[in-house]
């Protein structure tokens, strides 16, 4: 086999692994886009605004404040505090993170889970994976970080905000809901390399959403397989 030949064979095998892999979820984004543009993703929009408003006020002298007090969370606050401020806390980006990076996650994964999944589910996957994160960093400086997965004290002071737990829990969701396994694998694998890499209280954060949201889907998938086999098992 001549070098054309293979490199026409490989760049077919790429786009057969490109159909099986991402077609459903593209062509329903697609489709649904092409019917209703913006009507498609309202919560979307409205969270994106959110997030952008939300970076301009708590950038001036008297609003930094009043953010905080909304929206900042911190393993050392009280828990019932620290659970109010979760919802709005998603939308708070991190201040020594770039705000494009908070809006550009929002926009494309809020968008194409909302479009995917409905508007309500994805506002609720998206809170199981950030309060998973929350609980667990409570949970690991309470064991200390001589025990695994525990945590240094000094990671209670942390400001804990932004969208990155919720867009990993809503990525592999969606590939869950459409088998798109290979792109979770290498999601997983980025998660887990960003810990090795760089070991910090925001990794973990993410492990502990996805491991929120693997557990969520295993259980969705069990009551499934469980219906089908009802199903099954009954007279025509």
């Amino acid at each position: 086999m001549t070098g054309g030949a293979r490199g026409a064979a490989l760049r077919t095998r790429l786009r057969r692994f490109a159909r099986r892999e991402w077609a459903p979820l593209l062509t329903t984004v697609r489709i649904t886009l092409s019917k209703r543009r913006a009507r498609a993703v309202p919560m979307t929009l409205a969270a994106v605004a959110l997030t952008a408003l939300l970076q301009i006020v708590q950038n001036r002298s008297w609003g930094y404040r009043p953010v905080m007090d909304l929206g900042a969370v911190r393993a050392e606050d009280p828990l019932g505090a620290a659970l109010l401020r979760t919802p709005l806390s998603l939308f708070v980006p991190a201040l020594d993170l770039p705000v494009w990076g908070a809006l550009a996650q929002i926009l494309l994964v809020f968008g194409v889970a909302e479009i995917c999944l409905g508007r309500w589910r994805t506002l609720v996957i998206a809170y199981v994976a950030t309060l998973a994160g929350t609980l667990y960093a409570r949970i690991g400086i309470a064991l200390g970080p001589r025990v695994f997965p525990g945590l240094p004290a000094s990671d209670a002071e942390i400001v804990d905000t932004g969208p990155s737990a919720a867009v990993v829990g809503l990525a592999l969701f969606l590939c869950w809901r459409y088998r798109a396994w290979w792109t979770a694998g290498a999601l997983l694998l980025v998660l887990i390399g960003e810990c090795l890499v760089k070991d910090n209280l925001a990794g973990r954060e993410h492990l502990a959403a996805t491991a929120a949201v693997l557990a969520l889907t295993g259980a969705l998938e069990w009551r499934r397989r469980g219906v089908r086999r009802l199903h099954g098992r009954r007279p025509r």
